[in-house]
């Protein structure tokens, strides 16, 4: 069975950081491109950043929301079968459920370096977690 679990949420204040990571059974995440999104209470899923196939540690394509930049890094243990977000400096606008997710479809690196594929095209999602940044 192919699952995707997400881990290391929880409540952190402002400027604190953690890291959040998924977790994969049943495939191996390297050839996949990964996405992480979130979602805020009212607000559309957005994706948050993504990272290339075929590639591991912090190497290959990645890509960032906007607002994350600087702040966010993305990186792959493949030792684990592990994508991780390491979220540093967050604030009240980072608080929602994350989720990451896979696509079957191949990008290349510089599809990424562009932009992050769409939501419709990742096949497998984790169930989400949630990341609170509150004082």
């Amino acid at each position: 069975q192919l699952q995707l679990v997400e881990s290391g949420g929880g409540s952190v204040q402002p400027g604190g950081s953690l890291r959040i990571s998924c977790t994969a059974s049943g495939f191996t995440l390297d050839r996949y491109t990964i996405g992480w999104f979130r979602q805020a209470p009212g607000k559309d899923r957005e994706v948050v950043s993504c990272i290339s196939a075929g590639v591991s540690g912090s190497g290959g394509s990645t890509n960032y929301l906007d607002s994350v930049k600087g702040r966010f890094t993305i990186s792959r243990d493949s030792a684990k079968n592990t994508v991780s977000l390491q979220m540093n400096r967050l604030n009240a606008e980072d608080t929602a459920v994350y989720y990451c997710a896979a696509s079957i479809t191949y990008f290349s690196a510089s599809y990424i370096n562009v932009g992050c594929p769409a939501r419709r095209e990742y096949s497998y999602w984790g169930q989400g977690i949630q990341v609170t940044v509150s004082s």
